[in-house]
């Protein structure tokens, strides 16, 4: 196990000052803040903290002076000081690291504010809470300590059982939980020892070290695959299963179409419409119509299943897709945000079924330029399923099924990607690993997944049906004014880390040129090419992307830097995404003639989104990071060769060349020198030789373990050979 545990127990901490004049002086501060509102002499004061010896007790009387002097205390009386009446709250979010201290990153403050472990009292990462700041006295290290926790950001944890004689405890896996959980032997909920559950903390007093606890779920025995599935979902607070009233919800809906209806959409059911998915996809949420309507002109629809009009404001199944905010792609699965009856059949846009959707239709000259577009409910009967593989043969040999209109489409869409990146849109399109599974769900191999010419017929124009619906909504050419609406937004990169990206990119001989928005995505595009197929290809692009700032959800529209767009949406994907549902009402609402919704409510529920979409990206690269090590778990002894993908003061990452699995070298197991972590050039530096291991250098290592608990794959140096 990661930690000796012990059966909780009453604190004992001692008072007292102890320690050093800037110790003192923050003990006073604390003292004060605890008994606000009470004016005290150094006497009553010293009683408090428990001072003694005389010594001390004559250096409180001089800081009590000091902090006066210095305007953190006021003295109302001669001898007398009591907390002067001041803004010193902030309310903020924990940022725990591993040592257990945390700092609080606060809206209401202009720096991170560091506070100790003993003086968290029991808030944990994540957790909104209230901090008094009792020590400003250096303006470069404000400290502060926590004196209530507004809101929990978990009350859950994943963990393992461990049972002795009288007592059990829940060893949490989840790395910023810094405390073992105490379970009654009777609230066990049958776990055994060495068994994966899930318990909630249902008491924690002020004196107690360790929370109490109760086993609310048994995942399992650790190792099983849909054991240690299920614990990466509950480790991120995210659900695996749907709770039976949703189930239930979902079996009522009438899959049946009523006469009232068709008629009440545009019908396209008598134009050409197709699909095109990944292979094993279930979930087909988009498809495209094609019809040429003149020499010059073409019609394309691109249909998006119309999910609100199953999913109905304030039902359980509203409720529920909110709460989940997206489908989780784990490597062996995919955990929809709807039940399955609608994701993969009320919805699903499968072929020769009637299917009901939200359409965005635009007339195309042969530039691929817009000449006309419309907005709105539709119905459709797709011709042909097509996976990326199937369309991508007919792009290749122009023969197969509708080969006319696939063909037409891509030269299409070829042209609206070449304006896209010469407007100055940026091309992040990574390989992507996948493994093969074996029936059990092991990993027998890996393999890279690129982006075809197919990939990209989609991807233009989903691109375009979610930029013009945002630009219909965003500016209006019928002036009705600004109007709430949820945009997905990209701002620019952060200046600093693209000069310190410039120069790390230099040691290879790339260049960046930084004057101006066009010349960024320019160069960082000729980068991309560049380094296609070298060495340093996935450190450089990694780097690329933590260079750029988050995409997110937002009311308040600053465009989509990476792809150029000023005005951006999400409204293609409304079975697997939330927000793409708020789009869809918002724009019926808006067709309809409706006035503009309250903007701080969408606002809340954008920045929901945008959290729940977070935790499900963790989650899946934590599931990739898990089957990785299982990968390897038969090559422990043998050794690879790899590039350093990352450098920590802990460790050297390494991605091995062939399966692109990621492993670290602990910086204690290079014992010919010591090494100093270097920020910012991504680096450990040698502090006698000058050595450096630095991002993008190929190197050699052994594999001496796999551990599948930590999901961490243990390497050693064999060689270095640094390139530049």
């Amino acid at each position: 196990m990661k930690r000796k545990t012990e059966k909780p127990k009453k604190d004992s901490r001692k008072k007292g000052s102890g320690g050093n004049k800037s110790t003192l002086i923050n003990s006073i501060l604390s003292t004060f803040s605890q008994n606000e509102g009470k004016i005290l002499n150094y006497k009553q004061l010293a009683k408090l903290m428990g001072v003694g010896d005389e010594a001390t007790r004559r250096l409180l009387n001089v800081c009590l002076n000091e902090l006066a002097a210095d305007g953190y205390l006021d003295e109302p009386s001669r001898g007398k000081f009591c907390m002067r009446r001041k803004a010193a709250y902030v309310t903020g979010k924990v940022d725990m690291n591993s040592s257990g201290s945390a700092y609080i990153v606060s809206e209401e403050f202009d720096r991170d504010i560091f506070v100790s472990a003993n003086n968290l009292h029991h808030a944990l990462n994540d957790d909104i809470v209230k901090v008094y700041i009792y020590s400003n006295r250096n303006r470069s290290n404000v400290e502060g300590e926590v004196v209530e926790i507004i809101k929990r950001k978990r009350e859950v944890f994943v963990g393992t059982i461990e049972i002795s004689k009288h007592f059990a405890f829940l060893v949490p896996e989840h790395n910023q939980m810094p405390f073992d959980i105490f379970i009654p032997l009777d609230k066990l909920k049958n776990a055994e020892r060495g068994q994966k559950a899930v318990a909630k903390i249902v008491e924690w007093g002020d004196r107690q070290k360790n929370p109490i606890g109760e086993v609310v779920e048994v995942l399992g025995n650790a190792g099983e695959n849909n054991t240690e599935m299920h614990a990466i979902l509950a480790e991120y607070g995210l659900p695996y299963r749907f709770p039976k009233r949703v189930e239930d919800a979902a079996d009522k809906i009438d899959e049946h179409i009523s006469e009232q209806e068709i008629a009440a959409r545009r019908d396209f059911r008598s134009i050409t419409t197709f699909t095109i998915d990944p292979a094993d996809a279930k979930d087909f949420d988009d498809a495209l119509s094609f019809r040429r309507i003149s020499e010059n002109r073409v019609e394309v629809g691109v249909h998006i299943a119309d999910v609100t009009f199953y999913v109905r404001p304030n039902t359980v199944l509203e409720h529920e897709a909110y709460e989940r905010g997206t489908s989780v792609y784990l490597v062996d699965r995919t955990v929809p945000m709807l039940p399955e009856k609608l994701s993969n059949k009320v919805c699903s846009l499968r072929p020769n079924e009637d299917k009901l959707c939200f359409s965005a239709v635009f007339e195309l000259d042969n530039d691929a330029h817009v000449q006309s577009q419309w907005f709105g409910r539709t119905i459709i009967n797709s011709d042909h399923r097509f996976a990326y593989e199937d369309a991508q043969q007919v792009i290749e040999t122009k023969q197969g099924p509708l080969a006319d209109e696939i063909l037409e489409l891509h030269n299409l869409a070829q042209k609206m990607r070449e304006r896209r990146f010469a407007a100055g849109a940026i091309s992040f399109e990574r390989e992507e690993v996948k493994f093969q599974l074996d029936e059990e769900a092991r990993p027998i191999g890996v393999y890279l997944k690129e982006q075809k010419e197919s990939n990209q017929l989609i991807e233009e124009f989903m691109l375009l049906a979610n930029r013009k619906v945002a630009e219909f909504i965003g500016k209006p050419a019928d002036n009705k004014g600004k109007r709430t609406f949820v945009y997905r937004i990209h701002g620019e990169p952060n200046e600093d880390k693209l000069m310190t990206f410039a120069l790390f990119i230099k040691r290879f001989g790339y260049q960046l040129q930084t004057k101006s928005k066009r010349k960024i995505a320019e160069s960082m595009n000729n980068l991309l090419n560049n380094v296609n197929g070298k060495a340093e290809q996935s450190v450089i692009e990694t780097l690329a992307v933590r260079t750029m700032a988050k995409a997110e959800y937002s009311t308040k529209n600053i465009g989509h830097y990476g792809l150029a767009f000023d005005y951006y949406t999400h409204f293609t994907s409304p079975i697997r995404r939330y927000p793409d549902m708020m789009v869809h009402r918002l724009l019926a609402h808006y067709l309809d003639g409706g006035k503009s919704v309250p903007e701080d409510t969408y606002e809340e529920m954008c920045k929901h989104s945008s959290e729940r979409e977070q935790l499900a990206t963790s989650a899946e690269r934590t599931s990739i990071k898990y089957k990785q090590v299982e990968f390897m778990q038969d090559n422990v002894g043998k050794i690879f060769d790899g590039v350093i993908s990352g450098v920590t003061q802990w460790g050297i990452y390494v991605e091995l060349n062939d399966s692109k699995c990621e492993g670290m070298v602990s910086v204690r197991s290079l014992t010919d020198d010591f090494y100093e972590y270097d920020e910012a050039e991504y680096a450990v530096i040698g502090h006698r030789n000058k050595k450096r291991y630095t991002m993008g250098d190929k190197v050699t290592v052994k594999v001496l373990a796999a551990n599948m608990e930590k999901r961490q794959l243990d390497f050693a140096l064999v060689n270095m050979q640094a390139e530049f």
